[in-house]
């Protein structure tokens, strides 16, 4: 562990510590609250959310750690065992936030009584264009961005986002494949599902939604208009160092008449299932 870590760590754990006496009067064995995310799906708006309840009850203050599938510089694919062993490392009371495939293991483990779950997704053609921003403007040290650079235009960069890159080593597939690991976590009612679309069209109630799902779990001793007033107060768009628009539908500004062909080719399939879509008739 480096001096950077083991500091990080002593302060992550001493601020818990307060965060248990300023809390005194609450339970102390609370479920860890996991943020699982699908890339470019509105990662650091549930991580903020999550982080509200440390207003009203004993949790940290900060997330306790980010875990991806992949290497951001690299690329280089995790084995499964890395995600259980920083499943393995979180605790009581902890905050962490995960792009996590829904492998049967890591299901166990997360549809057990140590954490509180949620995944949010989003409309996955907001996502490859989300995708092509990040890449090509906000992320130099991302595996793709060198290659998105050498490519002509934004259509260019929006084709591979949702085809992928099937002829290179860096492991891309096209949108419906990477989104395929995740899938299982809408078949479990222990992880609670959240559009990122409501949370901007219907916060209130998704907003009700997140807390209600702790409070099956975990009965707070705070009111319930005390809680939601914690979790809207800590959503601040300009502390993401992510955040672009946090629009829906922006996808409409720049698919062409080729995008949603190849779309629906690949992945019309996948909007059904998410209920983005009723058929490929868009």
């Amino acid at each position: 562990m480096t001096l950077k870590s083991t500091l990080r760590s002593l302060i992550y754990q001493s601020v818990k510590a307060l965060q248990k006496v300023r809390f005194a009067s609450q339970p102390e064995n609370l479920p860890a609250l996991l943020g699982i995310s699908f890339p470019k799906s509105g990662t650091h708006l549930l991580d903020q959310i999550l982080l509200g309840f440390s207003r009203v009850a004993p949790y940290a203050t900060r997330l306790h750690s980010f875990y991806a599938e992949y290497e951001g510089e690299s690329g280089v694919k995790r084995a499964p065992e890395q995600a259980l062993a920083w499943l393995d490392s979180l605790h009581p009371r902890d905050v962490a936030s995960a792009h996590l495939f829904a492998r049967p293991e890591a299901v166990a483990r997360v549809c057990s009584s140590k954490f509180i779950p949620y995944f949010i997704f989003r409309d996955p053609r907001d996502v490859v264009v989300s995708h092509v921003f990040y890449v090509t403007d906000m992320e130099a040290r991302h595996v793709h961005h060198s290659y998105y650079q050498t490519l002509p235009d934004f259509n260019a960069r929006l084709n591979v986002s949702i085809l992928g890159r099937p002829n290179t080593d860096i492991e891309f597939p096209n949108i419906t494949d990477r989104f395929a690991p995740y899938l299982d976590w809408l078949n479990h009612p222990e992880v609670l599902t959240i559009h990122f679309e409501d949370l901007i069209h219907a916060r209130a109630a998704s907003l009700t939604r997140i807390m209600d799902h702790l409070l099956v779990r975990a009965p707070l001793h705070a009111t319930r208009q005390l809680i939601l007033d914690s979790l809207e107060s800590s959503i601040n768009p300009t502390k993401s160092p992510t955040f672009r628009s946090g629009k829906t539908g922006e996808w409409k500004k720049y698919f062409t008449a080729e995008h949603k062909k190849i779309f629906k080719d690949v992945a019309g399939h996948l909007l059904v299932k998410l209920g983005y879509e009723q058929d490929n008739d868009w």
